[in-house]
C-alpha cells in the first residue's frame, strides 16, 4: 500500500486478488504481477470524500521500463481497441479504479501514478500509485499467444517441472528440469534479461515498444539464452573440459542459473549445451506468458553450408577428415517450441513456432534461430521467416559418407535419406509420457510427399557416383551397459550374381552427443570372400579398458563399418551410434512431507564399473524449496560397492514437488535419480509414508 498526503490518502493494489485472478499468485503476492488484455482493479482511499466529477476528476500515467522514459496516458473512458483505459466507481468513501489493458501493450515493469485534477485541468495532486508487471496472456482471444485448451495452458504455461529427452532415437532417455517460472525473483530476471539485450542497451524505448509482439520477444530470448554475442545467460562448451565453470550435465533446473547470471551482473554462467539452453529458454517464455515446450530432434543435422546434405569424409583408414564445411550429426539435440500468431505471415504459419537457443549458427548477424512456423517446415517453405532453411535441415537433411583415396579421388561409400529427424519428441500434457510430433515436422520418411517437399526446398535429387555397391552392410546395435564389455555384430551380405573379395573394416569411437570424435577405442579388419547371395557376420568385442578413458560425459560409442570390394571404387559404410546405459540413483523420501517440518532422503548407488570411484560430489535440488545443494564425498566407492547417504532439508510450500538428486566421479559422470512427493501443508497429519523413485 503506497501512502502520500493531500486528496487521496493511500493506493491498495489489491495484490493478492488481482495475482489469483491473472493466474499469477505463484509468483508473488506482495507485488502486482498482470496479463494484458484482463482488467485489474485498485481502491483509492482518501481523508475526507473522495474526489468526483465535476468538481474533481481522475487520471492515470503508466511509465513503461526500468527508466520509465515511455509514458502512457490511460483514458478514463473507454475508446477505441488498443488503448489503455480505466472506470470509476465511488464505495463507501473509497474510489475502486479498474484499468483495462489492451491485449496488444508492450509486456514490461510499469509505474503508475495517480492524478487528480480540477475542473479546468490543473493538477492538484500527483500520488506515486506503485508498479507492476504486465505479461503476455494466453487465456485472453485477442492476445497474439492465445491458446485454447486449458489441459494445454497448464502444461505450457503453469507446469513448473518437466522432462528434457535425450539419447538416442531408438534408445529414449528423460532428464527432469525444474523451470521453475513461478520462482519469487524469475520474473524480475526475465525483463533483466530482456533489458541487456543489445537492442534495449542501444534504444530502450523502441525496445519496450517492441515488446508488444511475441515474435520480437522470442527471437530476443534465443539471442539472449546463450552469451555468443552479448551479455547472454549461457556460454556454451562441448570440449568435456569445464574446470572453470559447471559441467553442463551437472544441472537440474534454469532458476540456479538464472540467479547465478543475475546475481553476477550479467556475467555469463559456465556451461551449457543444447538441452540446457532450451530449458532456460522454456522458462523465460512460459514466465513472460508465452505457451512453450522443449522439443527434442533425434539425429538432427547441422548443415552449414545449406545445400540439405550432411557431408561427411573418410579416408581409407577410417579416419575422419574435415569436409568442406563443419557439417555434422547431433545424436539428438533440443529446442523449444512457442505458441504464437504470426501476423507478418499468412494464417497457415501461425501456430506452433520453433526457437533454438543454442548457438550454431548466426541468424541476421546474432546467434539465435527463429521464430520459424513448424507448419513451413513440414512444407518445405524455406522462403519464410526466420531461419527455415537451417531448422528444415536439422530434421531432413540426406546424409552422404564419402570416402576420399590418396589420390584425391573419392567414392560416395553411403547415402541415407531416412535418418535425420527421427522420433522429434516432447512431454505430453497427459502426464510424465513421451509425445511423438515427428509428424508435425514432416511426411512420412520414404512417401512421395516427403520426397516432393524435400524436392520443392531446392533439394537436386541426383548425386554423383551410385554408393549402391553389390556387398551390403549391416550393424547391430547391442543393449551396451557402461562398465561392461560388449559385442557389436556387422553383417555383410553379397546381394549380386556373382563371388566377392574384399576388405571389413570396423572401428568403435568415443564421441559427444552432437559428433566430435574423441578417440578410437578400438579396429578390426577382416579379409572377405563372399559367394554370391552367401553373408558374413562379423563379432567386434568392444571392452571397458578400450573405452573407459575415452568416454565423454554423454556415454556414446560410435562403431564405423566400411566395406571395400576388390578391384572397384563402390564401397560401402555405415554407422551406428551405441549410448551406454548407466544406473539410476535410487532416491527415497522417508516420512510425511509438510511444510517447515525437517524430511530426510536417502540416496543409493551402486558402482557398475569394474574401477574405484573418487571425488564423488552430489547435488541436490528440490524445487520451491532449497537452492540445489552440493555435498563432497570424501570416501572412495570399489567396483560393485554400494553407497548410502542421506540430506535433510524443510520443504517451505505445499503441493507436488521433485527431489532431483546429480552424482558425479572421476570416472563416472551424470549419474540421477528423483522422487516425487506431495508436500501437505502444515495443519494437515497423516501417518508417514515413503515415497521411492529411480
Amino acid at each position: 500500500m503506497c501512502r502520500c498526503a493531500g486528496l487521496l490518502e493511500a493506493v491498495d493494489l489489491q495484490c493478492w486478488t488481482n495475482n489469483q485472478q491473472h493466474r499469477s499468485q505463484e509468483m508473488d503476492t506482495e507485488r502486482l504481477i498482470l496479463r494484458r488484455g484482463q482488467p485489474f482493479s485498485l481502491t483509492a482511499h482518501s481523508a475526507g470524500p473522495p474526489p468526483q466529477p465535476p468538481a474533481r476528476r481522475l487520471a492515470i500515467v503508466l511509465h513503461l521500463g526500468r527508466d520509465g522514459d515511455t509514458v502512457i496516458k490511460v483514458s478514463d473512458s473507454r475508446g477505441p481497441a488498443g488503448q489503455w483505459w480505466f472506470s470509476v466507481q465511488p464505495a463507501q468513501g473509497e474510489l475502486l479504479l479498474t484499468v483495462h489493458s489492451p491485449p496488444d501493450a508492450p509486456v514490461g515493469y510499469y509505474r503508475m501514478n495517480i492524478v487528480v485534477l480540477d475542473s479546468d485541468g490543473l493538477i492538484l495532486q500527483q500520488m506515486p500509485a506503485g508498479s507492476f508487471f504486465l505479461l503476455f496472456n494466453p487465456w485472453c482471444k485477442d492476445d497474439a499467444v492465445h491458446l485454447s485448451g486449458e489441459e494445454q495452458l497448464q502444461e505450457y504455461i503453469m507446469n513448473e517441472s518437466g522432462l528434457l529427452f535425450q539419447g538416442s532415437w531408438d534408445q529414449i532417455n528423460t532428464l527432469p528440469w525444474d523451470f521453475g517460472q513461478f520462482e519469487r525473483d524469475v520474473v524480475d530476471i526475465c525483463f533483466q534479461i530482456l533489458d541487456n539485450s543489445p537492442a534495449a542497451l542501444r534504444n530502450p524505448r523502441a525496445d519496450a515498444l517492441s515488446r508488444s509482439d511475441p515474435v520480437y520477444v522470442s527471437r530476443t530470448v534465443t539471442a539472449m539464452v546463450n552469451a555468443n554475442d552479448d551479455r547472454g545467460v549461457v556460454s556454451g562448451r562441448w570440449d568435456g573440459d569445464y574446470s572453470d565453470g559447471v559441467a553442463p550435465t551437472r544441472w537440474t533446473g534454469s532458476v540456479a542459473i538464472l540467479r547465478r547470471w543475475s546475481r553476477g551482473g550479467a556475467q555469463r554462467v559456465q556451461y551449457g549445451q543444447c538441452w540446457v539452453f532450451s530449458g532456460v529458454a522454456c522458462t523465460v517464455l512460459r514466465c513472460l506468458g508465452i505457451p512453450t515446450r522443449c522439443v527434442t530432434n533425434y539425429s538432427s543435422a547441422h548443415d552449414t553450408d545449406g545445400n540439405l546434405t550432411v557431408d561427411q569424409c573418410y579416408n581409407e583408414q577410417l579416419e575422419s577428415l574435415p569436409a568442406a564445411g563443419k557439417d555434422m550429426i547431433w545424436n539428438y539435440h533440443c529446442w523449444v517450441e512457442s505458441w504464437m500468431a504470426r501476423p507478418d505471415l499468412p494464417r497457415d504459419y501461425w501456430g506452433w513456432q520453433v526457437l533454438d537457443p543454442t548457438p550454431q549458427e548466426r541468424s541476421d548477424g546474432v546467434f539465435c534461430c527463429g521464430p520459424c512456423p513448424v507448419r513451413a517446415v513440414k512444407e518445405g517453405d524455406v522462403d519464410v521467416k526466420y531461419d527455415a532453411p537451417f531448422v528444415f535441415s536439422e530434421v531432413n537433411a540426406d546424409l552422404a559418407c564419402w570416402v576420399v583415396r590418396a589420390d584425391g579421388g573419392r567414392s560416395r561409400a553411403a547415402l541415407q535419406r531416412h535418418s535425420v529427424g527421427r522420433n522429434i519428441s516432447t512431454k505430453s500434457i497427459y502426464g510424465e509420457q513421451r509425445e511423438d510430433l515427428t509428424h508435425h515436422y514432416k511426411y512420412p520418411e520414404g512417401s512421395a510427399m516427403e520426397r516432393q517437399v524435400y524436392a520443392k526446398a531446392g533439394r537436386k535429387l541426383a548425386l554423383r557416383g551410385s554408393g549402391a555397391g553389390q556387398l551390403e552392410l549391416g550393424i547391430k546395435q547391442p543393449q551396451a551397459v557402461h562398465g561392461s564389455d560388449f559385442d557389436v555384430y556387422v553383417h555383410v551380405r553379397n546381394r549380386g550374381g556373382e563371388d566377392e573379395r574384399g576388405q571389413l573394416t570396423v572401428i568403435a569411437r568415443a564421441v559427444t552427443y552432437n559428433g566430435i570424435r574423441l578417440g578410437e577405442c578400438h579396429r578390426k579388419t577382416t579379409s572377405l570372400a563372399l559367394p554370391a547371395g552367401a553373408a558374413h557376420r562379423e563379432v567386434l568385442r568392444v571392452r571397458y579398458e578400450q573405452y573407459g578413458e575415452r568416454l565423454s560425459e554423454h556415454h556414446l560409442i560410435r562403431v564405423t563399418a566400411l566395406v571395400e570390394p576388390h578391384g572397384r571404387p563402390d564401397v560401402t559404410l555405415h554407422e551406428i551410434n551405441i549410448p551406454l546405459s548407466v544406473p539410476r540413483l535410487v532416491v527415497k523420501v522417508i516420512g510425511e512431507a509438510v511444510v517447515s517440518q525437517p524430511l530426510k532422503a536417502q540416496i543409493t548407488f551402486v558402482n557398475p564399473l569394474p574401477v574405484t570411484l573418487r571425488g564423488g560430489v552430489f547435488i541436490f535440488s528440490f524445487a520451491k524449496t532449497f537452492s540445489p545443494t552440493q555435498s563432497v564425498l570424501g570416501e572412495e566407492i570399489g567396483p560393485g560397492q554400494t553407497l548410502t547417504v542421506q540430506v535433510s532439508f524443510k520443504p517451505s510450500k505445499p503441493g507436488l514437488r521433485t527431489l532431483l538428486v546429480d552424482f558425479d566421479t572421476d570416472k563416472l559422470k551424470d549419474v540421477k535419480g528423483l522422487a516425487k512427493v506431495i508436500v501437505r501443508p502444515k495443519a494437515q497429519n497423516a501417518s508417514p509414508t515413503e515415497t521411492e523413485a529411480r
